[in-house]
């Protein structure tokens, strides 16, 4: 190839690279939001109003344009919307009339189509979401939450977990997630557990035995295991409980934020290339705190009683709340591409809870 074709390609090359990275985050319609970066500016306050404007439109957008109930987008947002009350107005009744049309579809499948990929996953956020409505609005089990929760135990996997195909990490990465995530679904559906036949009662008591018996696939696991510990009481004793606060704490940086790449080695998180990507990343041995970790780290300590006031969780809330970034989110590299990084969503929404669980919002 000659010098002048050499050169001709690079430019082609570095144009679409150039257009890869300014490609916006989420657009749809009239609305954009710009593309997540490390280089975005930091805003010089907290603001609640940019941080809920950010987690609306990416809510809107991902329904709008791929109509589908993503992980790290609607699942997210379903999971926890609805414990803020009326911040996020009219948008959360209709996400959750999406989810319930989307049980309605996935009803009409048999149940053999929806054993594998991430479809056990998909419907165990479902479900949860659905239920975390219900708990949230009014405190009664609805239908559309039943046949979610029905359908969950229906594809459970025969170990008692939920299967899940290694695909974009942390949240659609492994089946122990999954069992968590089914978990919480089930504890926070109404009435649901005094309603099952023997069959899915048995399910029950076999997705209670995974977690308890099955060894984490990584510390991050851990962290949600906990969390699951949270809401469904004797799921883990005191000690273990005890033994995963501990080994959060001990991971919190200088800076009072905590770093995901801190909870797994870069071969636990998938398959592929991914680990050599994690490998050759600039502070690969000394990953920066980011917003999804610290939020979730501050939330699910929280949730597991330790208390506002200790130094550890007023250094991180004093990370968090400096951190925000002029869009309203915070930032979190993706484990999987460096292209959209939609993790950022679920680094957006975990420390607004963390913020909202320490009293820092009004």
């Amino acid at each position: 190839m000659s010098y002048k074709c050499i050169a001709a390609l690079s430019v082609i090359l570095l144009s679409a690279s150039s257009l890869q990275a300014e490609a916006p985050q989420y657009r749809s319609g009239d609305i954009s939001v710009i593309r997540a970066s490390a280089d975005e500016p930091l805003r010089e306050e907290f603001s609640l109003a940019a941080a809920k404007d950010y987690l609306t439109k990416g809510s809107r957008v991902w329904m709008e344009k791929n109509k589908c109930v993503s992980c790290h987008t609607d699942g997210v947002y379903m999971q926890l919307a609805p414990s803020l009350g009326d911040m996020f107005g009219e948008h959360v009744k209709t996400t959750r009339d999406l989810f319930a049309k989307k049980v309605a579809k996935l009803k009409e499948s048999p149940t053999s189509s929806l054993t594998s990929g991430i479809k056990p996953t998909e419907i165990a956020y479902i479900a949860q979401g659905l239920a975390s409505w219900d708990k949230h609005n009014g405190g009664k089990l609805s239908a559309e939450t039943k046949d979610a929760l029905d359908l969950m135990l229906a594809v459970q996997s025969a170990d008692g977990s939920f299967s899940n195909a290694v695909c974009w990490p942390p949240l659609e990465s492994s089946n122990y997630h999954s069992a968590t995530v089914a978990a919480m679904a089930l504890r926070a559906a109404p009435e649901y557990l005094k309603q099952l036949d023997d069959k899915q009662q048995a399910k029950v008591e076999l997705l209670k035995n995974y977690l308890r018996d099955t060894k984490p696939p990584h510390d991050y696991a851990r962290v949600l295991l906990l969390w699951a510990s949270t809401k469904w009481e004797g799921l883990l004793d005191d000690s273990r409980q005890k033994n995963i606060v501990e080994m959060i704490l001990s991971r919190q940086n200088d800076d009072g934020g905590w770093a995901m790449r801190d909870f797994a080695k870069p071969e636990q998180w998938g398959d592929g290339t991914r680990a050599d990507k994690l490998k050759a990343e600039p502070r690969y041995k000394n990953p920066p705190s980011d917003g999804h970790q610290t939020g979730l780290a501050v939330m699910v300590l929280r949730e597991a009683g330790i208390k506002a006031d200790r130094k550890e969780i007023k250094a991180a809330v004093k990370w968090l709340k400096s951190n925000q970034r002029e869009s309203g989110r915070w930032w979190t590299r993706s484990l999987s591409t460096d292209g959209s990084h939609y993790i950022t969503y679920s680094g957006t929404f975990y420390p607004l809870i963390a913020l909202q669980k320490c009293g820092e919002l009004d």
